[in-house]
């Protein structure tokens, strides 16, 4: 089952945010993140707070979650008052979000819309498994708004996505792409796995050339993470698996740089490689820049103004709170300023663009030159004044972090 939401102060009823958060509210980005928690099978992987029909339960359903979704949208314009806020993206995520129709995504956005307006230009993704779209059903999400489709391909090797319990073929996600772009979506994405129990490099290498060749203007890839109380990690712990090795891993994150640089695509975040600027995920950067985000569904995380609060985790209690017309938000924290800036260093970090020299804490200052001589940030840019990270940097850039903080 998905993990534990994480502790927290109580949260009102209301949704009423303290007056903090409201403060420079429309100075900042802001987005809106839509979890749809429907999956037709759970990955083996998986730790994301989604359900499959047989764990929903009475009180929860496909068909009524795109109307529940819109009395929270309708909540967050309660809650956020008259500001001005356009909404620069929204990103559709899960789960599955397209196992509901086209229609339902598009009544949620069309209310996004409505309470808020779309800024010209907004971004506005949904993911999907490969094996959950046809062509028509892109076709209808084009003519709905969305702009951006990301699809969770993986491995394009059939027995590595049989390890992490994937139902699409291989070749699916490359015509998939394909079928995207045929409908319109100028902007498409793939996420691929790496460290698979059973993938060799042989292995890693086909898919990164799978993912190539399909044309995709970003790549996102990712170390695979055994977390507690998956199939994945039970069968680790069984022994039936070996567990990801750091080194393989980093191999392979080599060889992704390599070969994705070669073809075009250039890394803009630790794990995100785009063909340019108009490529790079707009909503993943407002999280990485300290933007405001409302995040709709239950089990989903929001932040304004400093101010983060999660939605109860279960479809069955997020509804009834909405239909009693309570916020579904489970609990809140009001970060401090030492919290906002410890996580802009640890995301900012991970950005091509970097991180200031001047906002970093006089402690630290030693151990930022350390970096550099170590090779792990880049010396012109260090002369221009911004801490970015090398090739062994973003090998280390969690380390870094880490040493940073201490």
């Amino acid at each position: 089952m998905p993990s534990m939401l994480p502790d927290g102060d109580p949260a009102p009823a209301s949704g009423e945010l303290p007056e903090s958060a409201l403060r420079g509210l429309g100075e900042r980005s802001f987005g809106f993140y839509v979890h749809v928690p429907f999956c037709v099978t759970r990955c083996g992987y998986c730790d994301f707070n989604t359900y499959t029909a047989a764990e929903l339960g009475p009180g929860a359903s496909h068909g009524d979650y795109a109307d529940t979704a819109i009395a929270e949208v309708r909540l967050a314009r309660r809650v956020l008052g008259e500001a001005r806020l356009p909404v620069e993206t929204v990103f559709f995520g899960g789960g599955t979000p397209t196992l509901l129709p086209a229609r339902d995504l598009g009544r949620i956005l069309a209310a996004i819309d409505a309470e808020f307006g779309l800024a010209p230009g907004a971004e506005v993704t949904t993911e999907a498994n490969p094996e959950s779209v046809d062509p028509r059903y892109l076709e209808e999400l084009r003519e709905r708004g969305f702009t951006r489709v990301s699809f969770g391909m993986q491995s394009a090797r059939e027995h590595v996505l049989r390890v992490l319990d994937r139902q699409h073929t291989p070749g699916r996600a490359g015509q998939a792409v394909l079928e995207a772009r045929k409908a319109g979506f100028e902007h498409v994405n793939l996420d691929l796995i790496y460290s698979t129990p059973g993938e060799t490099d042989d292995d890693w290498r086909a898919s990164l050339a799978a993912a190539v060749e399909a044309g995709p203007d970003h790549v996102s890839a990712y170390s695979l993470i055994v977390e507690d109380g998956t199939r994945l990690a039970a069968r680790i712990r069984r022994g039936e698996l070996p567990m990801p090795d750091d080194d393989v891993a980093a191999d392979r994150y080599l060889i992704a740089d390599q070969m994705l640089g070669e073809a075009g695509l250039r890394w803009y975040e630790v794990s995100n490689w785009a063909t340019g600027d108009a490529a790079r995920c707009r909503h993943n950067l407002l999280y990485w820049t300290g933007g405001d985000w409302w995040a709709v569904g239950p089990g989903a995380h929001s932040h304004v103004g400093g101010t983060r609060w999660w939605n109860v985790k279960h479809p069955a209690p997020y509804a009834q709170r909405l239909a009693a017309g309570h916020s579904p938000a489970h609990a809140r924290e009001e970060l401090t300023a030492e919290d906002r800036e410890t996580e802009r260093l640890m995301l900012e970090l991970r950005l091509d663009s970097g991180y200031p020299l001047a906002d970093v804490a006089p402690g630290a200052r030693p151990k930022v030159a350390a970096a550099l001589a170590g090779g792990l940030l880049e010396p012109e840019a260090f002369k221009a004044g911004r801490m970015v990270l090398t090739l062994r940097g973003r090998l280390l850039a969690d380390a870094l972090v880490r040493d940073l903080l201490t």
